[in-house]
């Protein structure tokens, strides 16, 4: 089998993507064939040589590289299947399935997926749909708390608030009333904590609220939960589709881990700067009645979503009140050797190189299906 790993992108998280692809790349068994395909900065697609994938085998250290040859830029023929993707030089790859290890803006916002709809090529993780509804916080809470799951109470600001003063403040009161201090700001539509900020007074809140802008045109301001927890949980499947004999399509939610921050939260740096930024415990200290109560919660999270391939759910808990909270779903979540999810997926008895065959496998399968649909008269 072909299999195109895709990385890199137009994205503040450009770099950890070329830290999962290597770890990606490292464990597709050896049968297959590995293409490389990375996207620099500035959104232009280069096929990489085996050369690259051969020093990432042998350099088990190192992420992956993006060499910018003009010969080999990438294109996408739309409705050529197999063959969509050529490169500058004429060479068609000829790819089956297509793993795009990429996070955050243009890699899990479903626009790249969307272009592999377009394509007709099959490929790993959720739908352009969920990919999109999944990137933006707020729709996501709007959904979960359609279907009364339990999220952190939040309000919303879009940019036209700051550009009149008399609304910002007037916002910022009503926010102050309703959430109290602290909070925490983030980008509505960026990962890895990129943007995120936890205010204490009105003047922290404003320089937050600021900094957030730079990520994004709407923002969201959260209440604080007392002491809190952070559990995360690994969930794969296909939620809208997935036949009752099919294990590979089968939605489930594996073992939860615990994130202790030695940070304030854990935020970009605690996660990939500081190796001491957290303590990551697995299983989750909890309850059995407690894990069982996340993994329930991380399935029908999933579902409502309509979610598909993998996505990590992630949890706040009370330290005082043991109230659970849903705070945010990731549909392409860190992908090296010691991140959450995969480590998860382990602890639960899936090793990563079987992780990746079942992901692969639930996009095929997905494709598939998908294929029998009409589309015409």
């Amino acid at each position: 089998m072909n299999i195109c790993v895709i990385y890199g992108g137009k994205s503040g998280e450009h770099e950890i993507s070329l830290i999962s692809a290597a770890s990606i790349v490292r464990n597709i068994k050896k049968e297959n064939k590995v293409i490389l395909i990375g996207i620099a900065k500035d959104g232009k697609w280069y096929l990489q040589g085996d050369d690259e994938y051969e020093r990432a085998l042998k350099d088990t250290a190192s992420p992956l590289k993006i060499t910018e040859d003009k010969k080999k830029l990438v294109s996408v023929l739309p409705g050529a299947g197999k063959d969509a993707f050529v490169s500058a030089d004429g060479t068609k790859l000829s790819i089956d399935v297509v793993f795009p290890a990429l996070h955050g803006t243009y890699g899990e916002d479903g626009t790249i997926q969307g272009l592999f709809e377009m394509a007709e090529i099959p490929y790993v993780g959720c739908t352009h749909m969920s990919s999109a509804v999944t990137m933006d916080k707020e729709k996501t809470k709007m959904l979960w708390q359609s279907a009364g799951l339990p999220v952190v109470p939040y309000v919303c600001m879009k940019r036209h608030v700051m550009l009149n003063s008399a609304v910002y403040d007037e916002f910022l009161e009503a926010t102050e009333k309703e959430l109290g201090y602290p909070m925490f700001v983030k980008p509505c539509c960026a990962g890895s904590s990129n943007g995120a900020a936890k205010a204490n007074n009105r003047k922290e809140l404003s320089f937050a609220i600021m900094e957030a802008f730079l990520w994004d045109d709407k923002i969201l301001i959260e209440k604080s939960i007392n002491n809190a927890r952070e559990i995360e949980c690994s969930v794969t499947g296909n939620s809208v589709t997935f036949p009752a004999e099919s294990e590979t399509e089968e939605v489930l939610a594996y073992i939860p881990g615990e994130i202790k921050p030695t940070h304030e939260f854990y935020d970009f740096d605690a996660k990939y700067n500081d190796e001491n930024g957290a303590l990551l415990v697995i299983p989750a200290e909890l309850s059995e009645d407690g894990i069982e109560k996340i993994r329930k919660t991380a399935c029908a999270a999933y579902r409502v979503l309509d979610c598909t391939g993998l996505s990590r759910v992630d949890f706040l808990i009370d330290k005082d009140s043991n109230q659970v909270f849903l705070n945010e779903i990731n549909t392409m979540p860190g992908f090296t050797s010691i991140s959450m999810f995969p480590k998860m997926c382990e602890a639960a008895g899936l090793k990563y190189a079987d992780l990746i065959d079942l992901l692969i496998d639930e996009g095929i399968a997905r494709y598939k299906a998908k294929k029998e649909l009409q589309t015409s008269r």
